[in-house]
């Protein structure tokens, strides 16, 4: 964004994270770095978000999405991190972001546990491997002791992760999605921290 300085937005996101306790390194998987995010994602993200195959798919999201909000929203993340209530990762691969894996609406030791990847990155295993290493994350370094996740009905590949990971069917329930504009139906599952 034309007269934006965002090297000093990044200092000033690099001096609040410093100041986070909870802030951990990078997740480290086979092929896959998970890394705190950082301001300068946005644009990433943006990108990435810019894609209706992918946006469509994720239901608190608008599409087409807006800049500006996704720049709020990651300015938001230290703040998110501080109190413990969002625990947010970019996805590398290689170097480059392909996505995010995170954890969300933190309280009384649960959360929501959400990924997207670039659709260039789709049906490799990606996805399975950076929430596997936030499952790690949420259960032993976050002491949480349950997640929940979700997918569109039209998303039986997210399904299928979820499973793998051992999460299990919990309902299935009418929702508004945000990038849709309109109610769909939304399967969710749950994951204890000593189902094994």
């Amino acid at each position: 964004m034309e007269g934006t300085n965002y090297a000093a937005m990044e200092m000033s996101w690099k001096a609040t994270m410093s100041a986070v306790d909870t802030t951990p390194g990078s997740l480290h998987t086979e092929r896959l770095v998970l890394r705190p995010t950082r301001y300068s994602d946005a644009g990433r993200a943006f990108d990435i978000q810019s894609d209706w195959e992918v946006t469509r798919m994720l239901r608190t999201t608008s599409f087409p999405p807006s800049r500006q909000q996704m720049i709020r929203w990651f300015a938001d993340h230290p703040r998110h991190w501080r109190t413990g209530e969002a625990y947010r990762f970019a996805v590398e691969l290689e170097g480059r972001m392909i996505g995010m894996a995170y954890l969300d609406a933190i309280a009384e030791r649960e959360a929501n546990l959400g990924y997207w990847l670039d659709r260039a990155h789709w049906r490799q295993g990606y996805a399975f491997e950076a929430a596997r290493a936030l499952i790690h994350f949420a259960f032993n370094d976050a002491h949480l002791l349950r997640l929940r996740a979700g997918h569109a009905y039209d998303n039986p590949a997210s399904g299928r992760v979820l499973a793998k990971l051992g999460f299990k069917p919990h309902d299935i329930v009418r929702r508004v999605s945000q990038s849709r504009c309109e109610a769909i139906m939304q399967h969710r599952y749950v994951l204890e921290a000593n189902a094994g």
